[in-house]
């Protein structure tokens, strides 16, 4: 799925990430979100990479790369402790200053890199997601089912990581099945992830950033927002049309950035495959490309 791409394994002070990397130009980070890995960027990949240097790798829990172990706090799952990882590999691979794109989980990443790092970042990208604290803050009893597994995933262990366990091929299908719109999975993508998620310390992981995102995570985002600390950098917010309200998207991220510009797309929650085209046309508008 990226031929021409090379693979690495970089060591991150908190982790080791794997990745891929490929392209040429300037580079432009891409970052994933749950239940999946890097491969959820099959689909644009080859065509960014004719206009940037890609850096696409699994967060620390997902995919290839290692699951450190955790703590009380679960500040080694927070969103924190993953930008710094971004950012440690992006210094590997020589990269001073860049560009980031971030999906879902990646996403929340994403806002934390540029909110803690913001001279490494020259412009960031945000996909269907707003800050993890006004999430929970505006989630209504509709808001609530429909993201059930953010509260279930949060439970103390083991309780979800045994019931995940017991069938997580049906659980990863059942998450992918519910958010998404019309686009498909592609066969190779759908293994991939399967492969991934039937790992125990994978599962173990995830569940691991979820109760970090309730918890530490929304202590990051309440210190930032009571100092009036916001994004100063070009944002560009696209969010899935068919799950999500367009104008409050906008204005929620204009409380967190000063430079904020965006749009829904017809599709679902996972725009990076279901709307690879769309997707495509809106990053190379707003990153030079």
């Amino acid at each position: 799925m990226f031929e021409g791409f090379t693979n690495q394994r970089i060591k991150t002070s908190g982790a080791e990430i794997n990745l891929v990397t490929g392209g040429k130009g300037a580079p432009l980070l891409l970052i994933h979100g749950y239940p999946q890995n890097h491969v959820i960027w099959h689909k644009v990949a080859p065509r960014l990479a004719q206009q940037f240097t890609l850096v696409i790798p699994d967060l620390r829990g997902y995919g290839d790369s290692s699951k450190p172990p955790t703590d009380a706090e679960h500040l080694p799952y927070s969103k924190r402790a993953m930008a710094l990882d971004m950012v440690e590999v992006m210094s590997a691979l020589g990269y001073d200053r860049f560009d980031v794109v971030g999906h879902d989980r990646g996403a929340r990443v994403t806002y934390r890199l540029a909110l803690d790092h913001p001279a490494r970042v020259r412009r960031v990208a945000t996909l269907d997601i707003i800050p993890t604290l006004e999430q929970f803050e505006r989630a209504d009893r509709f808001v609530a089912r429909a993201m059930y597994h953010w509260y279930f995933l949060t439970q103390p262990a083991p309780f979800p990581e045994t019931l995940i366990g017991k069938d997580p091929d049906y659980f990863l299908e059942h998450s992918l099945q519910s958010w998404r719109g019309s686009g498909t999975f592609a066969p190779e993508a759908l293994e991939a992830y399967r492969k991934s998620f039937r790992d125990p310390e994978v599962i173990h992981a995830t569940c691991e950033d979820y109760r970090a995102g309730i918890t530490c995570d929304c202590k990051f985002d309440e210190a930032d927002r009571a100092a009036g600390k916001k994004l100063t950098m070009p944002l560009l917010a696209l969010w899935g049309a068919r799950g999500r309200r367009g104008n409050a998207m906008l204005e929620i991220w204009k409380s967190w950035a000063t430079d904020v510009r965006g749009e829904g797309l017809d599709c679902g929650h996972f725009i990076p495959e279901e709307a690879p085209e769309a997707l495509i046309e809106r990053l190379l508008a707003f990153f030079g490309g």
